[in-house]
């Protein structure tokens, strides 16, 4: 380990050390650092290691349940539900994953419903390898109420992120993930910490107002959905597919519950849907024309597409480690590694 980067799997096991010092069984704790450590090592500070604490602390309060074994049942043809058992939702799906592969071999298709699950990160990490394996996937999610749509009165929705994930033949897979509010909650808690201000249209403030302060979106308002109307409805889309579909908390309940257990931890109960297509069911070849597709976007000028810059990031990363941050020199000062 160099004084400004850190090897990632000493990253991994640092992270893990603290989620099994929290309670985490080991084979929790592996699955969550690696994908903690994956979002600090791709760039995602929101989504990296500044989420620890909020993992400890429903770990160690029991909110979350760090040894919890996830149910696995095939309910129809193609649906796969999996009841997480108020574990992690990452846990939970590395649980379903035979059943996944078996549904898919038969089917073509899987959806995938998992409840009564917490989930607290980014959601690439949990498409990127179906992709890698020639699969279409889209997943979203939805957790504590932080959105409040234009004309309402109090946060209803929360940021409710989605996700796509597509191979493209010789190249990494194309991954779009990014929430339906304005700004993450993350980032929003990150410039709020560094006294930095955000754009008119992230959130409003006191009695409603528009403001440029996170802290006062935090305390005394909400988030916007991005794009108005538009980005409102596909947020309740998610919250009706991610949280009604799969039998998870809508994230008005959960700011209910958060209101009785605030002191118990940051990570939302919730749900989560996946949908896994076997693409080359429907027309073979589906990998090289999405490359083709990629190469005439770029040919147009569209020099950035999804996940270009994490993975510009994460092959810095590989090559030199993962950048130190405040946040990880934190961690490890109680977390030492080996």
């Amino acid at each position: 380990m160099h004084d400004s980067r850190i090897p990632f799997s000493q990253l991994v096991a640092v992270i893990a050390s603290a989620l099994r010092g929290a309670g985490a069984s080991p084979e929790t704790a592996e699955v969550l650092a690696t994908n903690c450590a994956s979002c600090e090592r791709d760039g995602a500070l929101s989504h990296g290691v500044f989420r620890v604490p909020g993992y400890v602390a429903s770990l160690r309060s029991g909110w979350a349940d760090g040894a919890a074994t996830p149910i696995v049942e095939r309910v129809g043809g193609a649906f796969v539900r999996v009841d997480a058992a108020n574990g992690f939702s990452q846990p939970a799906l590395a649980a379903a994953a035979t059943e996944i592969d078996a549904v898919i071999e038969d089917a073509g298709v899987a959806v995938v419903a998992i409840r009564d699950s917490h989930h607290f990160s980014s959601l690439w990490p949990d498409l990127e390898p179906f992709a890698e394996k020639g699969l279409v996937a889209i997943t979203m999610v939805t957790g504590g109420a932080a959105v409040i749509p234009r004309d309402a009165h109090q946060k209803v929705l929360g940021t409710n992120p989605f996700a796509f994930a597509s191979p493209v033949a010789g190249r990494l897979p194309l991954v779009v993930d990014f929430a339906t509010s304005s700004m993450s909650h993350g980032d929003l808690q990150l410039a709020a910490k560094a006294g930095r201000t955000v754009p008119i249209g992230t959130g409003t403030g006191t009695s409603g107002r528009d403001t440029e302060d996170p802290g006062e979106i935090l305390a005394d308002g909400g988030l916007l959905p991005f794009g108005g109307y538009k980005g409102a409805a596909l947020s309740i889309m998610v919250e009706l597919l991610a949280s009604g579909l799969t039998g998870g908390s809508f994230s008005y309940r959960n700011d209910l519950v958060f209101a009785q257990h605030a002191a118990d931890g940051s990570t939302a109960k919730t749900g989560q849907l996946l949908i896994l297509i076997d693409p080359d069911r429907g027309a073979s070849g589906y990998a090289e024309r999405v490359a083709e597709f990629v190469g005439a976007l770029r040919n147009a000028g569209m020099e950035r597409l999804p996940a270009d810059q994490r993975y510009r990031v994460r092959a810095e990363a590989e090559l030199g480690g993962v950048p130190i941050t405040p946040a990880i020199r934190e961690l490890m000062d109680t977390q030492p590694c080996d």
